[in-house]
This record gives C-alpha cells, sequence and structure tokens, in this order.
C-alpha cells in the first residue's frame, strides 16, 4: 500500500506523539509500505525549530520507504495562550493543507490511506482535505480529545469558542472513515458526540519492551544529577497544564521529614516555571531538564517510584503513554487520576501499583508513604508492571491493526 501520514511531531523530534507515529511508519515501512509524512520541523524540545533546521518554511527528505516533508511549525512561545497557539495550528494546518493537496492531487488513484493524527484537532480537516484530493480513505487518530482537555484545564472558557472547537471535533469525526482512539474510554467520549460507535476503533498505544527494560537504579543518569542512594519519586513527563503536579509538591512537603526521598521532576514545558518558584526552599525536590530520547530506559530505570498525576476529569481525555514505558522498565506506579479511567484500570490489573483520586494531596502521600515504606512491595509490583506489559502491544502488532483498517477501508469503496 501506499499511504499518507500527517502528524504534528515526527522524529527527530522528541514529543511523545512523535515517537508514536515514527515506530508505526517504520513498522508499516517493514512491512513493504511506502509512505509519505507530511509533519513539522523539529521544535518540541525548547518550543522552537531545532537548530540546523530553522530557515527553511519546507524541507523535504526522501528516505528508502518513501518521503518526509517537514513544515515550519510556526511556534508560539507562550503555552498559556489560546490564541498565539491556534494561531500556530491555523499556520502550520494552513501550509500542511496546501502541500499535502497538492502531493494528493498528484498521486490521485495510487494513494491507498490518509492517516492524520491529532491534537492538534485541525490536522483532522487537513487529513480530510489530502485524502479528498487523493481519493483515499481517511484514519484520524486521536490522541487526547479536544476541547475536552482545553475545558476541563480552564484555558478554554469562552462559550463561543468552546461551541466552534466542539464544532470542528465532530466535523472531524463525522468526515473520517475512521476514528482511532487508544481506549475504551475515548471510545466511549468520541461515540457520544456522533451518535454512533461503528467508526470508532480502539488501537492502543505501544511500548517497546525490547528497549525499555528493568535495569540498575544506580545508574549514571543518578551520577550526573547527584541521586547516588536516593529513594527517588520521579515525574517524567511533560511539565504542562494538564500534570497536577503541583498536588505533587504537596506531596513532596508532606514527606519532607524523610531525608533520603527526593522528587524529581523530569522533563519542560509551560508549567515549570511556575512549579519552579514554587518550589523555591524544598530542599527535596528536584528538576531536571529533558533528556535526549535513547536515554528514556536510564531515565526509568532511576527512580524507584513514579507518578502519573492528572488533573481532574482529564484522564477521560487522555492516556499517558508513558504509563506503559514505567511498566516496561520494571518499576512501580502511583496514579492520580480519576476513578475508572484506563490508566486506573491499568493500574489495577497489572497490580503495578497504586491509584489515588486526582488533586488529592493527602491520598498521594499516604499511596507514596505505604510504597515507600516496603522494598520488597516495591520489588513485587516493578515485576508484576512488567509481566503485564510484555502481553501488552507492540509496535509491529498495532502497525499491523493500522494495515488491516486500511485495507478494510479500501475493500468497502
Amino acid at each position: 500500500m501506499k499511504l499518507v501520514v500527517v502528524c504534528p511531531h515526527f522524529a527527530p523530534d522528541v514529543a511523545p506523539t512523535g515517537a508514536v507515529v515514527t515506530r508505526i511508519v517504520e513498522e508499516l515501512a517493514a512491512r513493504g509500505h511506502r509512505l509519505d509524512v507530511v509533519t513539522s520541523l523539529p521544535w518540541y524540545r525548547h518550543h522552537r525549530v531545532e537548530p540546523g533546521f530553522d530557515g527553511r518554511l519546507v524541507r523535504l527528505e526522501d528516505t528508502p520507504w518513501g518521503r518526509i516533508t517537514r513544515l515550519h511549525p510556526f511556534p508560539a512561545r507562550d503555552k498559556r495562550s489560546i490564541a498565539r497557539r491556534a494561531a500556530a495550528f491555523a499556520g502550520f494546518s494552513a501550509l500542511a493543507a496546501g502541500v499535502g493537496v497538492r502531493a494528493g492531487r498528484r498521486a490521485r488513484g495510487r494513494v491507498d490511506g490518509v492517516l492524520a493524527m491529532s491534537p492538534p484537532l485541525t490536522l483532522g480537516v487537513v487529513g480530510l482535505a489530502v485524502a479528498r484530493a487523493a481519493r483515499a480513505p481517511l484514519v484520524f487518530n486521536v490522541q487526547d480529545v479536544y476541547p475536552d482537555v482545553a475545558v476541563e484545564l480552564g484555558v478554554l472558557t469562552d462559550r463561543r469558542l468552546v461551541a466552534a472547537a466542539a464544532r470542528l471535533e465532530r466535523f472531524c469525526y463525522e468526515h473520517a472513515d475512521a476514528v482511532t482512539v487508544l481506549s475504551e474510554d475515548l471510545r466511549d467520549n468520541v461515540a457520544a458526540k456522533i451518535g454512533r460507535g461503528d467508526v470508532v476503533r480502539v488501537i492502543p498505544n505501544f511500548v517497546d519492551t525490547q528497549w525499555i527494560r528493568p535495569g540498575p537504579h544506580e545508574n549514571a543518569y543518578r551520577r550526573d544529577y547527584g541521586l547516588g542512594g536516593k529513594t527517588v519519586v520521579m515525574y517524567a513527563g511533560n511539565v504542562g497544564l494538564s500534570q497536577s503536579l503541583d498536588t505533587v509538591l504537596d506531596a513532596a512537603a508532606a514527606l519532607a521529614y524523610e531525608p533520603d526521598v527526593v522528587f524529581v521532576v523530569n522533563g519542560g514545558g509551560a508549567a515549570r516555571a511556575d512549579l519552579e518558584r514554587r518550589a523555591t526552599g524544598m530542599p527535596n525536590v528536584r528538576f531536571v531538564d529533558m533528556q535526549p530520547a535513547e536515554r528514556l530506559p536510564e531515565v526509568l530505570a532511576a527512580a524507584d517510584v513514579h507518578l502519573v498525576p492528572l488533573r481532574r476529569g482529564l484522564a477521560r481525555a487522555s492516556v499517558p503513554s508513558k504509563s506503559y514505558s514505567i511498566l516496561a522498565a520494571g518499576r512501580p506506579l502511583v496514579a492520580s487520576v480519576d476513578e475508572g479511567s484506563e490508566v486506573a484500570r491499568v493500574v489495577e490489573r497489572s497490580g503495578a501499583g497504586l491509584a489515588v483520586p486526582p488533586d488529592d494531596p493527602e491520598a498521594l502521600a499516604k499511596a507514596l508513604r505505604s510504597v515507600l515504606d516496603s522494598p520488597a512491595e516495591r520489588a513485587r509490583m516493578g515485576a508484576a508492571g512488567r509481566a503485564w506489559v510484555e502481553r501488552w502491544v507492540s509496535p509491529a502488532a498495532v502497525a499491523s491493526s493500522y494495515e488491516a483498517l486500511f485495507a478494510e477501508l479500501r475493500g468497502t469503496e
């Protein structure tokens, strides 16, 4: 098959969704398919185009399996500004639509499918335009449900904007030939909005258990950041508005009497500056910049306990893929998430940790205390998580699911 992929990030960009779609493309290419990728120039790490990629609006890369077209993302420095982020998404999406539609028309009749990834939601429209130009079916992959996330965070409050975003969301779902989501929670969310569930398919993200494996706690990462001999409670990921990291700081304050326990926040994002200011005078809290992607197994192994904190209401619109990576690393997980959400169910089913209500510092501190008090229990949880995730879907299995879905859609045209 020949496929077109429209996505906001792609390697060497370090965004989590970029890592997901890059591996799917690689697996599809290994199965003999040709792919054209329309994406942005790398910009996620510092919220500006990476050196070596700047200076041009469009860059083309030919690969053994197809072509990568990288476009300027017009990054907004202030991630808290809805207006600036919307303008950036609109600029990138317009450029992607122009490039993608021209390519689709040239390849009309020779494209077997288009895969578009959200967020941003505007790429659903871009994917539709490319699919129509190429006369090919569209699969719309939803990583996070928008505008639900923005509304729950309180960053999108204007009723007119909420209504407009909801209309755009429904338009994208209703005009896709299939919508793929990461969990049953997200499936129910999307199906309820369009009044039908037959077009919504669950294809979860994957974890590469060959790459991410249990490793020694005392490693180079710990040495680099002065963590040797410490009991490390870690949050590793985007330090953004969705994560309830203020709750983590409150839990750290409650456990400050433990001299060997250190809370590490590894990553960057819109909320980090405010979080660092709030943590002033807290010697048991450390901030570490985002690490190179190839260092992820080492970062995960350095922790004794990992955290997945999401603000109330968000766990039903977002599934942090880091949860599966933590389990693959053989480390226990304490999740502060909505009851009954996908993450809470994973923790319960795997036996890999504990789940507590969101935005509840006391519950989080108590859960951490119980895990930290028993090294044997931590080891048991880590082993249980690893065993569970080894039965989880592999990158090859996810690629196979997309391959089968496109073959099905082409067969029904």
